[in-house]
């Protein structure tokens, strides 16, 4: 049986080739905050996309619906009602939800990450 000289520490040679659990730990927080950033990504879109949507529909309905381009109210064009006045309800609406999903993604990001 021959002497082996060992010059190393006994924990490189456990992790040579292996991630330590500091790098997986990175790895893994890395992960969670780009689907974190990807379901905010998400999100945002489907709320513009909704949100644009709405406003297409309101310019539908004063292209399609018949008279209703004339109609008045306290002599203020229905239309310029419509389009200035209903949007804000709408913004308002997009802007709630998007802060509740947004704050429901941050608080499941949280619990996955351990609260830190």
């Amino acid at each position: 049986m021959s002497r082996v000289r060992v010059t190393g520490t006994p924990l490189a040679a456990h992790t040579q080739g292996h991630a330590t659990s500091q790098q997986l730990g990175r790895d893994v927080t890395e992960l969670y905050v780009a689907s974190l950033i990807r379901s905010q990504l998400r999100l945002a879109l489907v709320v513009a996309a909704g949100f644009i949507l709405i406003l297409m529909c309101f310019g539908a309905i004063l292209l399609w619906v018949p008279g209703i381009g004339e109609l008045r109210i306290f002599g203020i064009p229905f239309p310029w009602i419509l389009l200035g006045a209903g949007a804000y309800p709408v913004i308002g609406l997009s802007a709630f939800l998007f802060v509740r999903a947004s704050t429901r993604n941050e608080e499941r990001y949280r619990e996955l990450v351990g609260g830190k």
